[in-house]
This record gives structure tokens, sequence and C-alpha cells, in this order.
């Protein structure tokens, strides 16, 4: 009993969220992988969305005798693939060309 609690735990972590994979024929695309390598597996997304972001960090002394402000404008594409009215469509976020994030949205149509 469980084990079968653990597995179902496990399965619903998995399902939720962000994918870290997809397969495209019998080629996988993984998080990591860059546009170049995707287009290569998958073909040319079905919409392309892009926008810019603001990525940073602040580095602070204890005492507030150094304070160190570093950012950066990093170039964000958004890729739908539509792999037909039985599989879900897929949403793959890229950072400066990187894939970062896979996301499942509805059936595709």
């Amino acid at each position: 009993m469980h084990i079968k609690l653990i597995f179902f735990a496990v399965l619903a972590l998995l399902a939720a969220g962000d994918v870290w994979a997809m397969r495209c024929g019998h080629r996988l695309v993984q998080v990591g992988d860059y546009k170049s390598e995707v287009l290569d597996k998958c073909g040319e997304p079905d919409a392309v969305e892009q926008r810019r972001a603001i990525r940073g960090s602040r580095l602070r002394h204890p005492y507030g005798a150094l304070e160190i402000d570093q950012f950066e404008e990093v170039l964000i594409e958004e890729w739908t693939y539509n792999f037909g009215r039985r599989k879900f469509q897929k949403l793959l976020e890229f950072e400066d060309g990187e894939l970062k994030k896979i996301r499942d949205l509805g059936y595709g149509y």
C-alpha cells in the first residue's frame, strides 16, 4: 500500500507543471537544447512569439558597505507545436536560443 502511494505521488508530480522533454517523431527534444537542434528534430513551429525581459541580481554586503547590481536583457521566444487533435500542443520557451521550458497546452486542433 505504501509503495502505491509513493508511485502515485511521483506520477502526480511528473504530470504537473513543466515537462523536461518532448518527442518529435522518433527524436527527443530536451531542456538545454538549442533552437537549431529543435528545428532539425521538429521542423518549423506553428507559431512564434518574441519578447525581451530583464534578468538580474543584486548583491549586498550585510553591513551595507558594498552593493552590486547586475542586469542583462534576454530575448525570450515561445514556440508552439500543434501535433493534432489527439495530442497536446507543446509550448517551448527559449532564452537567448537555449530551450528553458516545455509546457503542455490543451489538445491540438
